[in-house]
């Protein structure tokens, strides 16, 4: 007798992709081809220190042919290691994705500032507080989608925090007050998006829109008819001054990023650490989770679908509100005219960039703000950089989030899929 003995393919894991391996090598060649062969001559300066510094840290050059080429080296490096990791059935870890989009931006940041200084700290400042309401929309958008609903109103939510805040915060002369308010307005829109799309099994997206053209079109209203004629007495919110922390606030580049904020800020920091323990290590976390993958096992151990998923929802809006308290407690001072201008859509996006976990969605939402901020920090220096690519950047980034280049992704199951 005779033995076949057939040889088995290498087995791969259902869901690795080529895609983030394909984007690392594309970025790659395109560092290659701009930063490395077309590298600038001179030496790009990083200054590090700011006031108040415990330490003042020197100046950090760097010349910038050289650096370029030695950082798309590791960028090429990263990317055989991630086609290494898809070869094997393996996922590529977050941590080499962080560390690969670090040294592109260094690498670019090297080459657009061949000759002249980059301030850190100040590009670092710039990009949490543009960040901020980015990340308070993207963790209330992965708290409704893993509850199973998809939150196309986080621009709204935002709008409605802002103006509510502003009105509050004028009227009570108090911006703790305001922030409260906003936290009201955004639970309404959400309460309003979750009595429809749970109690009416309306389509969630449609929902969403229609509140965000709602909210829009209410407070250009509102603001047109109440606001501008009494500016002085509903649209003069107190800001949020900086609260430094002793010692800690004269950490060199760390300090002023962490602990030199506003109230807004320190609570956006525990949000963050909250939402990720509430939802991985908590029991509110597994039975919102259950939902949004299964409702009807859900349902049959008990739990309330529905209910779950209207509290959350709420919940969900009101985190979001928060960020739209900073556009006029923390940033502008005011509320404007459609003030929030798409950052909703932007933090759905970080969302989905984020596979839907909170930690992701803030590290997406910090990639935009930075993306966002990077145009302002090189038109001072009068970087060669066109400013019209800059504020292009951070939709780029979102096409190809939502396009789902940077790997394969999928939302929670039941999202979108009313339960009846």
């Amino acid at each position: 007798m005779s033995t076949v003995v057939a040889e088995r393919a290498p087995e791969v894991r259902p869901g690795v992709s080529w895609k983030l391996p394909i984007v690392f090598g594309v970025v790659s060649v395109l560092a290659l081809v701009l930063f490395g062969l077309r590298g600038e001559s001179g030496t790009s300066t990083f200054r590090l220190a700011s006031d108040g510094d415990v330490v003042a840290l020197p100046d950090v050059g760097l010349p910038a042919r050289a650096t370029c080429i030695v950082l798309v080296v590791v960028l090429f490096a990263l990317t055989a290691f991630a086609a290494a990791l898809r070869r094997a059935g393996r996922h590529t870890p977050l941590a080499v994705t962080v560390v690969f989009a670090v040294a592109f931006v260094l690498t670019f940041l090297t080459w657009s500032a061949a000759g002249e200084t980059i301030p850190v700290p100040g590009l670092l400042l710039g990009t949490v507080a543009l960040s901020t309401p980015l990340i308070f929309g993207a963790l209330g958008g992965v708290i409704s989608e893993r509850v199973g609903v998809v939150n196309i109103a986080i621009e709204g939510q935002l709008l409605g925090g802002a103006f509510v805040s502003a009105v509050v915060a004028s009227v009570t002369g108090s911006a703790y007050v305001g922030l409260a308010a906003a936290l009201i307005a955004g639970a309404l829109v959400g309460s309003v998006l979750a009595v429809f799309a749970i109690r009416y099994f309306v389509d969630q997206i449609i929902v969403g829109v229609v509140l965000n053209v709602l909210v829009v079109g209410l407070t250009s209203f509102l603001y047109s008819k109440v606001l501008v004629p009494s500016g002085a007495t509903l649209n003069s919110p107190p800001r949020f001054p900086r609260l430094e922390i002793p010692v800690l606030s004269q950490i060199p580049v760390l300090g002023p990023l962490l602990f030199r904020q506003t109230v807004i800020e320190y609570v956006m920091f525990v949000a963050v650490i909250a939402v990720f323990i509430g939802l991985f290590k908590t029991r509110w976390g597994l039975r919102l989770r259950a939902v949004g993958e299964h409702p009807r096992a859900a349902d049959s151990v008990g739990i309330d679908v529905r209910r779950t998923r209207f509290w959350n929802v709420c919940l969900a809006g009101a985190i979001a509100g928060l960020g739209g308290a900073y556009f006029t407690l923390g940033s502008v001072g005011a509320f404007g005219k459609e003030m929030t201008a798409g950052a909703g859509y932007i933090a759905l996006a970080a969302v989905i960039f984020g596979r839907w976990d909170p930690v992701r969605a803030t590290l997406a939402a910090l990639l935009f703000g930075f993306a966002s901020n990077l145009q302002n920090v090189l038109g001072i220096i009068g970087s060669p950089v066109p400013s019209e690519f800059m504020l292009m950047l951070p939709y780029v980034v979102t096409i190809l989030a939502v396009a789902g280049l940077v790997g394969k992704v999928r939302g929670p199951a039941a999202a979108g899929k009313p339960y009846r």
